[in-house]
């Protein structure tokens, strides 16, 4: 995944403040020893439950999931992966959740041959592939490489066909890049483009790359940025062997994640074919073939390049000088794509709310992956079936939440978000009320936290961390203050998401903006239900290979499932607040003053030129003034208590568009979604700035007015529940 963009947005400065006291008026007085926790009116009672709740996750039931979970491949729709849906809901039910598994008919494509071989100019040839992935030296434990069962290197929604052409070297496929070439005369039409993983969503690769007339796409790992450069290569070390392949989805989520052939509708198994779309026609799914490839097999292509050399910064840790291409190698590519509509499965616990049952509280995490996923995703399942092992305990001590707590286990998550997506569409009407979804995919890859949230829970995540302890010793919080120093986190060969926040003047810790790349995405952005998404990291280097196994994650993550447990804990306390605060902890006042900000770089911008920010501006500061009277009646919020918690999770809602983004209306946030051209990373204020970056003042102006329109809507909604 990638960073975000100097050029859409300044680096934003993130603040919080001490939630104890407002205006002289405490709110909640914790015990001695305990954090102070926003929400609560009266925090003695939920301190206890959270010390019982703490006190079940347990880091040898979490490692056994997780070796149940990884024991076989389990691409979604395949008979594995409705294995591990059955497990999942057998451990709900377990727990005394209400279950069901939930089944959608979604368009997917599995490979029936995916092949390429490559020859130079003269006609000899370089290399026939894709080289099967294996590393000689298998570890004790390791099972897993020689299974007939793992599915061969493919892109998800990749074209079809048989193409030959010459190849040209693209570096990482970011638009710049693109442009580079442009600018030194090399015309793509009929080419392979060969492109590196990092920097960008693949996605993101193949849609310039089809943009700008290529044939096909080759995407190999280069070992600058995931392999031996790095450091030690599997099997000892964590990063990725020369054969090592990373798969993955090339849909074009930006433009919307799901189903290709039901955007905006959930693809039950009730659904007629008749209301089905050509994907041909709905904008999110490519046309031009693309292929995952090692670096053991772009190696020989790369040496054999002709034309110029390559600029600064395009280089990678092969040992041999790049060069453009053009000339000097053509590949030859077959990509023979199975697409049917085939059946995944969801899974969904329920524990019914006995205050509030309308309002839910989402915690997810997707099911699926590649090959094994012991990483991505079922670490992350893992660690969300000892959070549900925790609500267990709780229920059968008595105890009952507030609000509703619903569990997904999405699938199909890989190859575009799709359960998760049609779970959402689904349940659009009911998410209205829905007050958080809490997601978790990549759990553990290492020991180092990390976060992700709208601006209204960055300080709520804070708060829950500093209850956790952590396996070094003091909490999660001031492992993560420690570790964070403010960086960051270039992860975009690791499956999480990189983070772009600096320290704010109190030197709190850094809260990343959400994007997309995970389950968050149509809560947030489609729904708009306030998210999160917690991870921790670490030296990982086999995202979505046949590496990412239980015996990878032993040796190099978490052998003896620590911070499994720590992860639970963390999710679980997260769920555990907001189900059973008093008043919804969302943090107004600094989601204000960040879109302040966000304005504030725009406006800066040399595009901006005679735009006019005064409108936009104005409705910022009466969000900021109205989110300031709101953060005072949170304190002491009196009797009109269910005015003011409706009020503040509409206010979130308040944000969407109902036209939805330019070219992409199933984004509806005008605040944060992913960028067009870079897929993962959050672009902020993505109306105006992308308008912006097309240089495109009239459209600039006119989506101002739409900023402007939703952060009046949203002062006015918090204004009206105080």
């Amino acid at each position: 995944m990638s960073k975000l963009s100097s050029r859409l947005l300044k680096p934003i400065i993130y603040l919080s403040f001490s939630l104890v006291a407002v205006a002289g008026v405490t709110l909640a007085q914790a015990p001695v020893g305990s954090p102070a926790v926003f929400g609560y009116l009266d925090f003695t009672a939920q301190a206890k439950l959270d010390a019982q709740f703490l006190a079940v996750p347990d880091a040898k039931l979490a490692g056994e999931a997780l070796k149940t979970l990884t024991a076989k491949p389990h691409m979604a729709s395949t008979k594995e992966d409705y294995e591990t849906a059955q497990y999942v809901a057998e451990k709900f039910k377990a727990a005394g959740l209400e279950t069901r598994i939930v089944p959608y008919r979604v368009l997917l494509n599995l490979p029936r041959k995916v092949s390429f071989e490559a020859r130079s100019d003269a006609g000899m040839m370089l290399i026939t592939g894709p080289t099967p992935e294996h590393v000689p030296d298998q570890p004790v434990g390791d099972v897993y490489q020689n299974d007939p069962r793992v599915v061969m290197p493919f892109n998800g929604s990749s074209g079809s066909g048989d193409v030959t052409g010459e190849v040209v070297y693209a570096n990482y496929g970011r638009l710049e890049d693109f442009d580079r070439l442009a600018a030194e005369h090399i015309d793509l039409h009929g080419k392979i483009v060969l492109v590196r993983y990092g920097a960008n969503f693949r996605g993101v690769k193949v849609y310039i790359a089809e943009q700008r007339g290529a044939a096909g796409v080759l995407i190999y790992s280069d070992p600058y940025d995931d392999g031996y450069f790095k450091g030690d290569a599997y099997p000892n070390g964590p990063w990725r062997p020369e054969t090592g392949v990373q798969r993955g989805s090339v849909q074009y989520l930006f433009k919307y994640p799901g189903d290709p052939q039901t955007p905006g509708v959930a693809s039950t198994p009730e659904l007629p074919d008749s209301a089905r779309q050509d994907p041909a026609h709905t904008g999110n799914q490519p046309t031009i073939i693309s292929v995952p490839i090692s670096y053991h097999d772009a190696e020989p292509i790369l040496r054999e390049l002709k034309g110029p050399t390559v600029p600064k910064g395009w280089q990678g840790a092969l040992p041999f000088s790049y060069h453009l291409g053009g000339a000097g190698v053509s590949v030859h590519l077959l990509s023979d794509q199975d697409y049917q509509v085939r059946t995944i499965w969801d899974v969904i616990g329920r524990i019914k709310g006995t205050q509030s049952p309308d309002d839910w509280v989402v915690v997810g995490n997707h099911r699926d992956a590649w090959v094994y996923g012991a990483v991505d995703p079922n670490s992350g399942t893992a660690a969300m079936l000892e959070a549900v092992h925790g609500f267990g305990a709780l229920l059968k001590s008595g105890w009952k939440p507030k609000r509703t707590v619903v569990f997904g286990s999405w699938d199909a998550e890989e190859e575009g978000l799709i359960g998760s997506t049609e779970w959402t569409e689904q349940h659009m009407q009911a998410l209205d009320k829905a007050v958080a979804y809490f997601n978790v995919d990549v759990a553990v890859a290492g020991t180092e936290f990390d976060a992700e949230a709208v601006p209204s829970l960055k300080q709520f995540v804070r708060e829950v961390t500093k209850e956790v302890s952590s396996p070094k010793g003091g909490s999660v919080y001031e492992q993560w203050k420690l570790s964070s120093g403010g960086e960051a986190q270039d992860s975009s060969n690791t499956g999480h998401p990189a983070k772009a926040a600096a320290l704010g003047a109190n030197e709190d810790i850094p809260v990343g903006d959400l994007g997309s790349g995970s389950d968050f995405t149509p809560f947030l952005q489609h729904a708009g239900v306030p998210s999160t998404d917690i991870g921790s990291h670490g030296d990982y280097g086999v995202y979505h290979s046949v590496f990412d196994n239980y015996a990878w994650y032993v040796m190099n993550a978490d052998p003896t499932f620590v911070y499994l447990q720590e992860m639970a804990r963390v999710l679980g306390l997260e769920a555990l607040h907001m189900a059973d605060a008093d008043v919804l902890p969302y943090d107004y006042v600094t989601y204000a003053k960040e879109i302040g900000m966000y304005l504030e770089g725009a406006q800066r911008r040399k595009a901006a030129g005679a735009l006019d920010f005064a409108s936009a501006q104005e409705a910022a500061r009466r969000f900021l003034k109205a989110a300031e009277a709101a953060r005072n009646h949170q304190m002491a919020p009196g009797a009109e208590l269910p005015k003011l918690n409706a009020a503040l999770r509409a206010t979130e809602g308040a944000l969407l568009s109902d036209a939805g983004l330019p070219n992409r209306s199933w984004y509806k946030h005008t605040i944060y979604a992913p960028g067009e051209y870079t897929g993962y990373a959050a672009v902020v204020i993505p109306g105006v700035n992308e308008a912006l970056e097309a240089k495109n003042p009239t459209l600039a102006q006119q989506q101002l007015a739409v900023l402007t329109q939703c952060l009046n809507k949203a002062a006015e909604t918090l204004e009206g529940g105080i």
